[in-house]
């Protein structure tokens, strides 16, 4: 009867604390990649390349647009989010792009454009908010 016990005991702690951290896993990252951010691409072969990302969450999924330096914004056309992880698909210059990102802390990202061109992204923070 104790082994039982001890068993039945250990099953209801496994279960627990199986779904507290799932629970924690899926608030952590909800809205680390909402906001607005400045992004860096190096070496494309029209140079260095700053653009503004803006993300937003709606109806529990990112959406937003993507602005280099002088152009139209580019509406995203598919947002794909995997823990802190983000890759962006949109349209520039009649190509299908996208831009992968990964957290690296609370207000800098790292990846990369097409899986050829590094990528820096630095949160812009609202100074009014503060």
């Amino acid at each position: 009867m104790k082994i039982v016990r001890m068993i039945l005991i250990g099953v209801i702690f496994f279960i627990s604390s199986s779904s507290s951290v799932l629970v924690n896993a899926q608030t952590t990252s909800d809205d680390y990649f909402a906001g607005k951010w400045n992004v860096l691409v190096e070496g494309t072969p029209s140079g260095d390349s700053n653009a503004i990302l803006i993300l937003k969450r709606v109806d529990g999924k990112l959406k937003g647009t993507f602005q280099s330096e002088g152009k139209v914004p580019a509406e995203l056309t598919r947002v794909e989010e995997k823990g802190g992880e983000v890759t962006c698909y949109f349209v520039a210059s009649g190509y299908d792009v996208y831009l992968f990102m990964e957290k690296v802390d609370e207000n800098k990202t790292e990846g990369t454009m097409m899986d050829m061109f590094d990528a820096y992204g630095t949160r812009v923070v609202d100074e009014g908010s503060k």
